[in-house]
């Protein structure tokens, strides 16, 4: 048997070297408690949470004694014009399937925003730091990325070349997440946007580990307890899954999502269709209707306010026809159990850390 290193000394509780991928949308707090309790790091997702639901997550894990990693997203919001502009001629592609469903212009609800780390979320952590902290989309400005190294809360981030790697490894960050092309949901990518110049997670963490000085967490395509030995014995520190998550008693996945998720068979493709940032998911009507990467879509994160009313009205059939069904590649964890037997079957053959 393997035995870990703690990531950090902070995390030294932790027995495995586990993380709980950050899926906004598919879970709350009491995901991240189940996979806290069970021995892995637990993670909160905050880019669709207003400060005050942000606040009441963090003092749950705080209430149990649990370190968290929070994820931010840190995206830079496109210029209002333009993406006005696109919206309205996404609304007018999508104007057909309306019709169909028998929807208005303006039928259905807004979707939660999307909104990146900023000045009110740092005042949170500043209430309740947690122990680790995470950015997708590169990193914020300095000034607030100060403000959370300063409550010496560890700093991660996502990277899907070397290249993001070594910026990010130059910013400060404490450790690196290498997400393959087979992670499921949004690509973490900043400076290399093109699906091309990225990797599978073996050759990412690969390169990664032996180019960088910070630790190395592998995610993407992550499955099996097999998997995770492999990407640990590739250079990797600690591993992030999300996907195996998905299912599992305490996640807030939709019952269509989860019966897709079910099928390992089903394929995944990248689009844009739904947020308008490229995202992994399972195929379904939208991919079919526009293709899985469309110009029409606009930009991240504006494509989900004309999907909403569609979104609810298929599903009121029992349709996913326009459902995010965000999904890795591998769906071989995938079980509708409780989450600390799949952080049981994620971590066997490893020792306990310490």
């Amino acid at each position: 048997m393997t035995s870990p290193r703690p990531l950090f000394p902070e995390l030294a509780r932790l027995r495995w070297p586990l993380i709980q991928a950050p899926m906004a949308g598919a879970q709350d707090a009491r995901l991240a408690l189940a996979v806290g309790r069970a021995g892995a790091l637990g993670s909160l997702p905050a880019a669709m949470l207003a400060p005050e639901a942000l606040e009441r997550e963090l003092q749950a894990m705080q209430a149990a004694g649990l370190p968290c990693n929070v994820n931010f997203f840190a995206h830079r919001p496109p210029d209002a014009a333009q993406a006005d502009a696109a919206e309205i001629r996404w609304r007018q592609a999508l104007a057909p399937l309306r019709a169909e469903f028998g929807l208005g212009e303006n039928d259905g609800p807004t979707p939660a925003s999307r909104q990146p780390f900023d000045a009110a979320m740092a005042e949170v952590l500043e209430r309740c730091p947690p122990a680790v902290v995470s950015f997708h989309f590169g990193l914020p400005d300095a000034a607030l990325l100060a403000r959370v190294r300063a409550l010496g809360c560890r700093i991660l981030a996502s990277a899907t070349t070397l290249r993001e790697a070594q910026w990010l490894q130059a910013q400060g960050v404490d450790a690196v997440i290498a997400q393959g092309l087979e992670a499921g949901g949004h690509r973490g990518h900043f400076l290399d946007t093109d699906p091309d110049r990225q990797s599978d997670m073996l050759t990412l963490v690969t390169a990664c580990a032996q180019a960088l000085e910070v630790p190395v967490i592998a995610a993407g395509g992550i499955g099996t307890a097999a998997e995770v030995r492999e990407a640990l014995a590739a250079g990797a520190r600690a591993v992030q899954v999300g996907t195996a998550f998905l299912c599992c008693d305490e996640a807030m996945t939709g019952p269509l999502h989860r019966a897709r998720l079910l099928d390992p068979q089903a394929p995944t493709a990248l689009t844009n269709l739904f947020s308008g940032g490229l995202a992994r998911g399972l195929h379904n009507r939208l991919m079919a209707e526009f293709g899985p990467v469309s110009a029409l879509a606009p930009p991240f994160p504006r494509a989900s306010a004309a999907l909403a009313p569609l979104r609810a009205a298929a599903e009121r059939q029992g349709r996913d026809d326009f459902t995010p069904l965000w999904s890795g590649t591998n769906r071989r964890g995938c079980r509708a159990v409780p989450a600390a037997e799949i952080v049981e079957a994620l971590t066997a053959g490893l020792s306990p850390a310490g």
